[in-house]
């Protein structure tokens, strides 16, 4: 009896001796566990999406174009400090830029790209193609090279070959209004080297269309029918739209095609010795 009564006590003092032990842990392991319930609260809740394509450069959502190194590391956007919407290194009227983050910049600009068509977009052919989600997301998509500005498969057409116009084949583009509609019944023919257009059209037994110059003076279309190795530029005479010989002088930019902004400078007689004219006959 006393040797049970013994080992009582024993096994009590051991006990109390686990429970004073282990106390003071159990209270610092549920604190602990306790301080780190509950989510964090996002210091920049305005994330961006960004470009990954370039080595140096990127572009993010909101038109903001930035050294990859200087990108916030939490938010993922470029500082606000630089200029929004840069269409650096870009044809503004062709749509078509030397750099791949400042083509989806410019492109992000609501004055170039409408999100309602864009929206409406199939990234694919196929019937079952999903549509883009965001301007940004057909920008970034659009602005990589594509079949139409490369040329024997493997060299471009120009330097300014990231290109983010709507194709002309989509559905977002089939408006009447557009200049392709405003061309039917329209011969558009590419003239000889110093020929006028009312030259180039009475060669085939029809004749300029004076107003449809203005349809044709547009880079978006001057390309459709010229390669435009040298861009496209703007420039001043009675020859354009038109294309520069590639054996000119270096100065007047060989290959280079060409559009007027004046537009009473628009004429079916106009010739230059260096141009081929890209004619409306009928």
């Amino acid at each position: 009896m006393t040797m049970m009564i013994l080992r009582m006590e024993s096994w009590s003092s051991r006990l109390w001796f686990l429970l004073l032990t282990l106390f003071p842990l159990s209270s610092t392991f549920t604190t602990a566990i306790r301080n780190n319930i509950g989510f964090q609260i996002n210091p920049h809740p305005h994330s961006c999406n960004t470009t990954v394509q370039g080595r140096f450069f990127l572009s993010d959502d909101h038109g903001y174009v930035c050294n990859a190194g200087s990108v916030d590391s939490r938010s993922r956007c470029c500082p606000r400090s630089g200029h929004r919407f840069s269409c650096h290194g870009c044809n503004v009227v062709s749509h078509c830029c030397n750099s791949y983050e400042y083509c989806v910049s410019c492109c992000l600009n609501p004055a170039y790209t409408s999100k309602e068509q864009v929206l409406k977009l199939k990234i694919a052919k196929p019937a079952t193609a999903r549509t883009y989600t965001s301007v940004f997301d057909y920008c970034a998509g659009r602005c990589r090279h594509s079949s139409e500005s490369v040329v024997h498969e493997n060299a471009y057409l120009s330097d300014f070959h990231h290109c983010f116009s709507l194709p002309a084949n989509s559905s977002a583009g089939t408006d009447g209004n557009l200049p392709e509609a405003r061309l039917n019944g329209i011969n558009v023919v590419v003239g000889r080297q110093g020929e006028s257009c009312d030259s180039v059209c009475k060669f085939r037994g029809q004749s300029c269309v004076p107003n449809k110059l203005l349809v044709l003076n547009h880079c978006d279309i001057i390309q459709k029918f010229m390669s435009c190795k040298g861009a496209c530029l703007a420039s001043v005479g009675s020859d354009q739209p038109a294309e520069v010989v590639h054996d000119a002088p270096k100065l007047m930019n060989p290959g280079s095609c060409l559009y007027t902004q004046t537009q009473s400078m628009l004429s079916c007689d106009g010739s230059h010795p260096h141009t081929r004219r890209l004619c409306p006959c009928a």
